[in-house]
Parts: structure tokens; C-alpha cells; sequence
């Protein structure tokens, strides 16, 4: 589980990553990743973010795409969709907010209808005493931190294959 207040110090430092494009990271082989998330928890997706565009991913948020419409409608749902086919990994950012959404399930299970299994990363979050996440999470793989600090990936259901650092994916 990667806490609340790991992802809000995160993004207290974060800033606009050099890269300005999926197409411009890819090019430079950089990981890509569709981060799903509430727009309620703005601050913990900046701080996801810039954790792993420090490991050499660049990720791509609804909210900074200035082509996305400013109501949402149809033409958001294709543009989403075209957004998660395009990127290398599928996350999804688990809070009580993103529990709640109604697009967030959504976008999760055209995902998981699209993509491999092996590109879906539940990123479940803890406060305090509450870990955020629901049983049909336990299906894919999660990103957590070890012991010694690093973001790792642990297999889905608590499997016992060994966790594999992130920035080696």
C-alpha cells in the first residue's frame, strides 16, 4: 500500500515533466501509463505522477489534456478509451473517492477488456487505519512499497511470485 501523505509529498515537488506528449516518450522509451483516479483526489494523482516520472515513466492525467471536452460527454468516453489503448500500462489509483466514481469502474473494466492483464495496476492507498480498495481489485497486480522504499509490483491475490521494482518493467 503506498500511504496518502507519501502521495501528497510527492506532489508538493511536482512539476511539469519535460515531456509534453505519450508520442514524445514513447520515442524516448519511456513507460506510459493511463493514471485512473478521481479528479476529488487532484493532489495524490500529481504526487503518483511525479513518483513515477522520477523512475522514467510518464503518465498521462485526464485533466491536464487540454483536448479533453470541458463537459463530459461522448466524445470524452472515445477520448479516454483512444487514451488507455495508447499507453503502455493502465493504473488505477484506489481511494475512497475512486471507490465512489461512477467513471472509474468504468474506465477499469474497458481496460481490462482491452488490455493484458499483465499492463493493469491497482495502486491501493492508505490513511491512517483505512486501506482503500474493493475484492475485484485482488485480480490485478498492485503497486505497493517494499521495505526498503521502492514502488514495486506484487502479483494479483497476494500470489507469492517475487515483487519486481517498478522502473525495471
Amino acid at each position: 500500500m503506498i500511504t496518502v501523505d507519501a502521495l501528497r509529498t510527492a506532489s508538493r515537488f511536482a512539476q511539469a515533466p519535460p515531456i509534453t506528449s505519450l508520442r514524445q516518450a514513447k520515442s524516448l522509451w519511456r513507460r506510459t501509463a493511463f493514471l485512473c483516479h478521481s479528479h476529488k483526489d487532484e493532489q495524490l494523482a500529481q504526487g503518483l505522477a511525479r513518483m513515477l516520472w522520477e523512475r522514467g515513466w510518464q503518465v498521462y492525467i485526464d485533466w491536464l489534456d487540454a483536448s479533453m471536452p470541458a463537459t463530459p460527454d461522448r466524445r470524452t468516453a472515445s477520448r479516454i478509451q483512444d487514451k488507455i489503448l495508447e499507453t503502455d500500462f493502465f493504473l488505477f489509483l484506489a481511494t475512497s473517492n475512486s471507490m465512489a466514481s461512477r467513471w472509474c469502474p468504468w474506465e477499469l473494466g474497458f481496460a481490462d477488456g482491452k488490455k493484458s492483464l499483465d499492463s493493469i495496476l491497482i495502486v491501493p492507498t492508505r490513511e491512517g487505519a483505512s486501506i482503500h480498495g474493493n475484492e475485484y481489485l485482488g485480480l490485478y497486480r498492485h503497486v505497493d512499497h517494499n521495505t526498503l522504499g521502492n514502488l514495486v509490483v506484487r502479483p494479483a491475490g497476494g500470489g507469492r511470485w517475487p515483487e519486481i521494482e517498478l522502473r525495471v518493467l
